[in-house]
């Protein structure tokens, strides 16, 4: 696990010795990915570099060394991740006559563009990674970001320049860099809690999507026109899901928990290989117990676990997890943190996630992987089971609701009747009646889907003058249709909330401390095979992952894991009444949100002082606000 950063500049801005120093600079604002070893490559005018930070994990030699270059000169790359399968690339390879030096899976990248060419090369990888590939003898840059979207990539052309890197704090040390806020990237934030892929908080720069590379032919030109082309999509999830469905899986339920043990087992038996310290999160859940019994099943010692526990008992999993652990025999290290503790954390969010971002599980997760990191440099997380198996409350909760809507008589009329009566209220009450009407008039479950999940609704105006941001959430034209909502829902939250939010969490609180973290259960070969199966092998009336728990008995007692899911959390609502009182007053402050003139102080202030009063609780819309006022304050 790495960070990279890069620019292509279409004509000498500098001289050569200070565009290296520039391009050193950018990959030093990302040590927290990589501390073992840093590199850069800069072409002979100094218009393109490339800088890289390394966390050795796979053939901790100076052959793992990067920027690397190609045995024949042409390919240079800047990369992180790793790609589990480079073994039997590199053996295919050998069979053709190719020479290694090392044992790195970044030697059998290069060796593989030179051989089989960039994209064919990706399309047989395994693994997670973002790359920065520059061909010398076509003067291209290729930006690639892996199937589902584990690790990041931004890009963006500011001021004439191409910046491209693994974190936006990388491309702000370019001098070239532009920080015009993109309002409606903002709007769609306090939404969802992150800013939504393709967009960042920034005008001038995006996400490069999951799955998609971005070719710029003749970059230095390219840039000079600041035109960049669309990324492509070299994997996509839609089409992938529609051609599992088209061969469903015909055997049993039993047949199937046997094909699925099989593809998770070699999944995680992958995600093992390390030359370094390896273990796993273990919270005591369906998903992160699967993929612990699994690793000790091929391990021959105890596997390493780590969990934390709380104080709070609501929010507190870790008497679970240590029933699991000493079940399965791993060695298993737990620390029960204090609140203290854990708000101690959030004066270093802002920073630690570059741009506003707000599920406040990134505090137990940035605690887990500091914990880890004390012990191992790599751990296995259980991420991804609920959105491919069909695992969150959500779903079950808002497949009621919608039952019940459409068993209203007259819905229709009440609907007209609701939006009639906002347009001639004002105050507390326009809101209210305004989302019934919407309600009331809605069309199908995953428009209900849609805006059931958002912690401020679009007709709030809360961000001054901004315009939608576009996005594959709101767009239904690129959603996945199957006839069932449910499942609908289930591949939305997979291209959407996963990379979007919890993999960016896992990421940026893993990074923060040198830790990678692996996730077998969203292998793709997992996800074809998730949508392959019968959708009541996942899902019943009110319980998901049916699949994955049945799987789980054959390791673990099922009296050990069956219980109501608990999200991983902490007690954000009375802290805020509390001991973030005083903190979240001085950055909600009436005057304060004047002055910056991004936000509509009126709809905050109401949210605040009910949430105060305690007859709303108004924490997950707060904390999204709290966060982008902290990050405002920490900007550099």
């Amino acid at each position: 696990m790495c960070g990279f950063a890069g620019f292509v500049e279409p004509t000498p801005a500098r001289s050569r010795d200070a565009s290296e120093r520039l391009i050193r600079q950018m990959a030093d604002r990302l040590t927290h990915r990589g501390p073992d070893d840093s590199g850069c490559w800069l072409n002979e005018s100094g218009t393109v570099a490339l800088g890289h930070r390394r966390l050795a994990v796979l053939d901790t030699s100076l052959h793992g060394h990067q920027p690397m270059t190609s045995p024949g000169g042409r390919f240079v790359l800047a990369y992180n991740g790793e790609v589990y399968n480079h073994q039997e690339l590199r053996r295919d390879l050998q069979h053709s006559g190719v020479a290694f030096r090392g044992q790195s899976d970044t030697e059998t990248l290069v060796a593989a563009f030179s051989s089989w060419g960039i994209r064919d090369t990706i399309e047989r990888c395994i693994g997670m990674f973002a790359m920065a590939v520059w061909d010398t003898q076509d003067h291209s840059l290729t930006l690639i970001r892996d199937r589902l979207g584990i690790k990041p990539l931004y890009y963006g052309l500011s001021n004439g320049c191409l910046l491209f890197g693994s974190e936006l704090k990388a491309l702000r040390a370019h001098p070239a860099f532009n920080a015009e806020l993109n309002r409606g990237a903002i709007s769609r934030f306090l939404q969802h809690s992150y800013v939504p892929a393709p967009h960042t908080v920034y005008s001038n720069f995006r996400k490069l999507p999951a799955g998609c590379l971005l070719k710029v032919q003749n970059a230095p030109a390219k840039v000079s026109n600041n035109d960049l082309p669309q990324p492509e999509a070299w994997w996509d999830a839609r089409s992938v899901a529609e051609a599992a469905r088209d061969v469903p899986f015909a055997g049993s339920f039993s047949e199937a928990t046997n094909q699925l043990e099989a593809t998770l087992t070699d999944a995680v038996q992958m995600r093992m290989l390390s030359d370094v310290p390896l273990g796993a999160f273990l919270s005591g859940g369906i998903d992160s117990s699967l993929v612990c019994a699994l690793m000790q099943k091929q391990s021959s010692r105890p596997v390493q676990t780590f969990t934390i526990g709380f104080e709070e008992t609501d929010y507190n999993e870790a008497n679970h997890a240590k029933r699991i652990a000493e079940h399965l025999g791993t060695e298993h290290t737990e620390y029960y943190v204090t609140s203290n503790e854990a708000r101690d954390v959030i004066p270093r969010l802002p920073e630690m996630y570059d741009e506003p971002f707000s599920d406040s599980s990134q505090i137990p997760t940035f605690l887990v992987s500091q914990l880890a990191r004390k012990h191992v440099t790599v751990a296995l997380s259980g991420d991804g089971g609920d959105e491919l198996f069909g695992g969150y409350n959500r779903y079950f909760e808002i497949r009621k609701i919608w039952q019940m809507i459409n068993r209203i008589p007259g819905r229709r009329l009440a609907s007209k009747l609701f939006a009639i009566s906002s347009h001639l209220l004002s105050g507390r009450w326009k809101e209210p009646f305004r989302h019934r009407a919407k309600l009331l008039g809605l069309n199908d479950a995953t428009s209900l889907y849609q805006i059931a999940n958002l912690h401020w609704r679009p007709d709030n105006d809360l961000v001054l003058n901004s315009r939608d941001a576009v996005s594959t959430y709101w767009n239904s034209d690129e959603w996945l249709r199957t006839g069932n909502s449910f499942e609908e829902w289930m591949w939305l939250d997979t291209v959407t909330y996963l990379p979007d939010d919890i993999l960016t969490k896992v990421d940026r609180a893993s990074m923060a401390v040198s830790l990678e973290v692996r996730v077998p259960v969203i292998d793709h070969r997992v996800f074809e095979f998730a949508w392959s199966l019968p959708f009541e092998m996942k899902a019943g009336t009110d319980s998901g992952k049916l699949i994955l728990q049945e799987l789980l008995s054959r390791h673990v007692p099922r009296a050990m894991f069956e219980r109501p899911k608990m999200g991983f959390g902490v007690p954000i609502n009375d802290w805020l009444r509390g001991p973030l009182r005083d903190w979240a007053e001085s950055l909600l402050d009436e005057n304060k949100l004047r002055e910056q003139g991004l936000l509509n102080p009126g709809p905050i202030r109401q949210k605040w002082n009910e949430h105060q009063a305690g007859t709303t609780n108004w924490h997950y819309a707060l904390w999204d606000v709290l966060m982008l006022q902290a990050w405002l304050d920490g900007r550099t």
